[in-house]
């Protein structure tokens, strides 16, 4: 996830973003600082060293930054570092987009307030979109700062904190203005590889294959109802018909899940909360955005033999190539 500063934003919405950034560095203090202080908490201590085994892993097997970034700690004293708001039209899946001088534009706004985010929700949905607030364990500033670990993320397991590691010093290694979809979806595949590869330097088997399948195939349902979603919105129908229609496909998805849940699944409701709570279309931007080119990106390091380096290099490639012209080659390997 990425949050930088936005010129044309409201003075309000400006100040709200410096002051949350200036508070997050202010707070900063080195993680070997912590771990060596006795009076610190002894868990907080020890996930920080392992911690540190993932960041120097990272830049020595990954080939990603070798800087500060994540060699550092700040306790925010909230379970999020930022709230980002998505929205969408009532009958579309293209996001409201926010464009920022050196990030580019972005499919969501970020607010280092709940509350806020909750208000800047509230303002969307009387202009009759849709929305969804989904909280941030951690972002990256592209470099421009040394990013801390973040008391946000510690609530996760030694290997969940590696893999936001990798995601977020993916963003420093290679970042593309104007394509959400392009940049997540890379930090998400050198998220899953790194991972995939740091349980093996560890001599860990792989992650469980059975709950891996239920992610990819919970992912492609929601990527299906939104391929189903986006031929509905082209056809010309009048808004009551539009929205029985939309309310139908959503129902089909709850009704494919439940179906897979209790047959492949056996039962396993680790998606039923997101499943059960209220549906619209900004509910489903992050999984396009996330996911979309992961499978062109796992092509991408197949075809230059998992060499990391040359992987970059040809990540690198695709991103100086024109929007259309780019898009067209992640389409071609995602179906190599």
């Amino acid at each position: 996830m990425i949050l930088l500063l936005n010129g044309c934003s409201s003075l309000s919405y400006y100040s709200q973003l410096a002051s949350g950034q200036l508070q997050l560095l202010r707070a900063r203090e080195p993680v070997a600082k912590v771990i060596a202080d006795p009076a610190r908490d002894a868990k907080l201590r020890t996930h920080l060293a392992q911690s540190q085994k993932a960041r120097a892993f990272a830049s020595e097997h990954l080939h990603l930054p070798d800087n500060q970034s994540y060699r550092l700690y700040a306790d925010i004293g909230r379970p999020f570092v930022v709230w980002n708001v998505f929205a969408t039209p009532e009958f579309s899946l293209s996001p409201q987009n926010h464009c920022f001088p050196i990030a580019g534009c972005v499919a969501y706004r970020g607010y280092y307030s709940q509350s806020a985010a909750r208000g800047e929700a509230a303002i969307q949905r009387l202009q009759g979109m849709d929305v969804s607030i989904g909280g941030v364990e951690a972002y990256s500033t592209l470099g421009w700062f040394n990013d801390p670990i973040l008391n946000s993320m510690m609530g996760w397991g030694d290997e969940r904190l590696a893999t936001l590691i990798f995601h977020e010093l993916a963003h420093q290694r290679f970042y593309v203005k104007d394509d959400t979809e392009f940049n997540e979806s890379f930090a998400t595949f050198v998220e899953q590889e790194g991972t995939r590869q740091w349980r093996a330097f560890r001599n860990l088997p792989p992650e469980n294959d059975s709950k891996l399948k239920q992610r990819d195939q919970f992912i492609q349902l929601i990527l299906d109802t939104r391929s189903r979603l986006e031929k509905l919105y082209a056809q010309p129908l009048a808004t009551a018909q539009m929205r029985e229609r939309k309310a139908a496909e959503f129902e089909r998805f709850r009704h494919d899940y439940r179906a897979m849940r209790d047959g492949q699944w056996a039962g396993d409701k680790r998606y039923d909360a997101w499943v059960n709570a209220p549906l619209n279309n900004a509910r489903l931007l992050p999984f396009g955005l996330y996911d979309q080119w992961v499978p062109a990106f796992t092509a991408l390091f197949r075809q230059v033999g998992g060499d990391w380096v040359r992987f970059y290099a040809e990540v690198e490639k695709l991103g100086g190539l024109p929007v259309v012209e780019r898009k067209s080659a992640l389409k071609l390997l995602a179906g190599s």
